[in-house]
């Protein structure tokens, strides 16, 4: 059956090539596919330099924790400057985001090489040089992931997250294992000159890229207030909280392996840089199998399932590299653990882009990245000191044993099945309009909705009422409170509180659709026979006058 035009034909204009398998078709659109490979190629640049640092710190410097701090200082970046990246992705051109990035991360990469060459390096410095190139990691990172809507449409979005995830995770598993082959056969500086290399393409593609401009009615939200709604959104979504602490303890615990790896190759196994790379080059391989197998057991089994069984895998891995540090051993191990990290993160992924709305996509995936490189960041600290204390494979071992316990979260803290909700705005809903004449002044708004309830349903509307109280809060409500009048148990008010009038347009803009449920069950309760009245109190005089008389805190 054809496709239908709708289905075939992103936003900014590209037409489908070929016809390519379900889990490829992304792939059709040109610069859908001009990006993705241009970004694989920068992140494995990244990923090659990143193997470079860490061999060049156990050259320069005897510390296992100075060694475990270079994924540190390629974490760290990404808690600092993720969120500022994502609420800049947001409010601006992503393209524009996404190019600065980049041009941070050429500049750090050519850096590096151009000290390393003459010798300059010091620990510190390398450190501060690894800091610096991540910084535009972080700022790009969020701006490219959020693009994805913008290169396919939405019957592909899927589909195409899955395939960024699996980028962004090949790069990461395969780019330290082309990392070790470099430095073992050219040397330390080589990897960094690829690196800098690596990045020419994606600022090509990037300038060539004509996105369609998103058009909004509306002034810019400030920069710092976006960085609160994106850290408000996210606290307001369960299901995004329970995917970021997920891949939190998943990655604290696992980043022992990306952290301790280059000393059980230098002194549990007594090799040098070609060993090092065969052990990349094994989690390496591994990613690849499991990237080629994501598609068929995404649409075989759930999520919550994938990352169970990944973080079995890459438990059991981190054990027997652990326990036996022989390459007959720590080979086959790295391969199940590469495919075990892939099947994880990819899964996590996908779970959080599938979860975030357009308007605020980017910050959400801004503090995912904060969640992942903040388990690695802190992870790589703790195992590198551990390391010092009690020795590599002894650390490793206390690695793995935390894996396999972390799958008791699951039992608490369940992950989203394989569903994408419909995140397109509401635009039945009515929008609030200022009164010819009236100014609506800098102060905030107090909205309240009227409701009739029958007393028998008090409790079940109640309860009813705490899930809209979340989806009001999370979209720019300060304070939320639901009152029943005194002298008429039937009537029920809902008051919630908005900074401006602005916030008031914005606020009503962001329910989507997949918020529906909530606001039909809440108004299924309502016995009246108009709809439930809605007003929008404008704060005069002093601004404790923005809020219902009495009201001091939100309930």
């Amino acid at each position: 059956m054809p496709a239908r035009e709708e289905d075939t034909k992103p936003a900014d204009g590209t037409v489908a090539v070929s016809r390519l398998p379900a889990s490829l078709a992304p792939f059709r659109y040109p610069m859908f596919r001009a990006i993705w490979f241009a970004t694989l190629a920068s992140n494995l640049g990244v990923w090659i330099q990143s193997v470079g640092a860490a061999w060049l710190m156990t050259t320069i410097s005897d510390s296992a924790a100075m060694v475990a701090l270079v994924q540190s200082a390629t974490a760290m970046p990404v808690l600092m400057f993720s969120l500022f990246g994502g609420a800049l992705a947001d409010l601006w051109d992503r393209r524009l985001v996404f190019l600065i990035g980049q041009i941070i991360v050429l500049s750090g990469a050519t850096l590096i090489a151009v000290m390393e060459g003459v010798g300059a390096v010091t620990p510190w410095l390398l450190l501060a040089l690894v800091f610096v190139l991540d910084s535009g990691s972080a700022l790009r990172q969020p701006a490219y992931q959020a693009s994805v809507g913008d290169l396919v449409p939405r019957s592909e979005l899927p589909t195409a997250v899955a395939l960024n995830s699996i980028g962004f995770n090949i790069a990461r598993s395969v780019g330290p294992a082309i990392g070790g082959l470099v430095v073992a056969s050219l040397g330390v500086q080589a990897s960094f000159i690829l690196n800098a290399v690596s990045n020419v393409f994606i600022i090509g593609v990037l300038l060539m890229w004509r996105p369609k401009p998103q058009g909004d009615e509306l002034p810019r939200e400030g920069l710092l207030p976006a960085m609160v709604s994106g850290l408000r959104y996210v606290g307001g979504s369960p299901t995004i909280m329970t995917v970021m602490l997920r891949c939190f303890v998943f990655t604290g615990l696992a980043g022992a392996v990306w952290a301790l790896l280059p000393l059980v190759a230098r002194q549990d196994m007594g090799g040098g840089p070609f060993t090092y790379g065969v052990l990349l080059g094994s989690l390496g391989i591994g990613a690849i199998l499991g990237a080629l197998n994501i598609g068929t057991l995404r649409r075989r089994t759930s999520g919550q399932l994938l990352v169970a069984i990944g973080t079995t895998a890459f438990a059991a891995a981190t054990l027997l590299v652990g326990l036996f540090p022989s390459l007959y051993v720590v080979v086959p191990a790295l391969v199940l653990g590469g495919a075990a990290w892939m099947t994880t993160l990819s899964s996590f992924n996908v779970m959080v882009q599938l979860s975030a709305a357009n308007w605020v996509k980017a910050r959400v995936l801004s503090i995912y990245q904060m969640s992942l490189f903040g388990g690695l960041a802190l992870g790589s600290w703790g195992w590198g000191h551990a390391a010092e204390t009690i020795g590599t494979g002894k650390a490793l071992i206390l690695s793995g044993v935390g894996l396999a316990l972390s799958m008791v979260l699951a039992l608490r803290f369940r992950l989203p099945a394989n569903i994408a909700p419909d995140l397109s705005p509401i635009v039945a809903i009515p929008r609030p309009t200022l009164a010819p004449g009236v100014d609506a002044g800098p102060g905030s708004v107090a909205v309240t909705v009227e409701y009739e309830v029958d007393p028998a349903d008090a409790p079940a509307f109640s309860g009813a009422m705490r899930s809209l109280r979340r989806l009001r809060k999370r979209d720019g409500a300060v304070r939320w409170t639901l009152y029943q009048d005194a002298a008429n148990p039937r009537r029920w008010v809902e008051a919630f509180l908005l900074k401006s009038w602005l916030d008031d347009l914005r606020h009503q803009r962001r329910a989507t659709m997949a918020d529906q449920e909530t606001l039909q069950l809440v108004r299924a309760f309502h016995r009246g026979a108009a709809e439930p009245r809605v007003s929008h109190l404008l704060a005069r005089g002093t601004p404790r006058m923005g809020w219902p008389p009495g009201v001091d805190a939100e309930h």
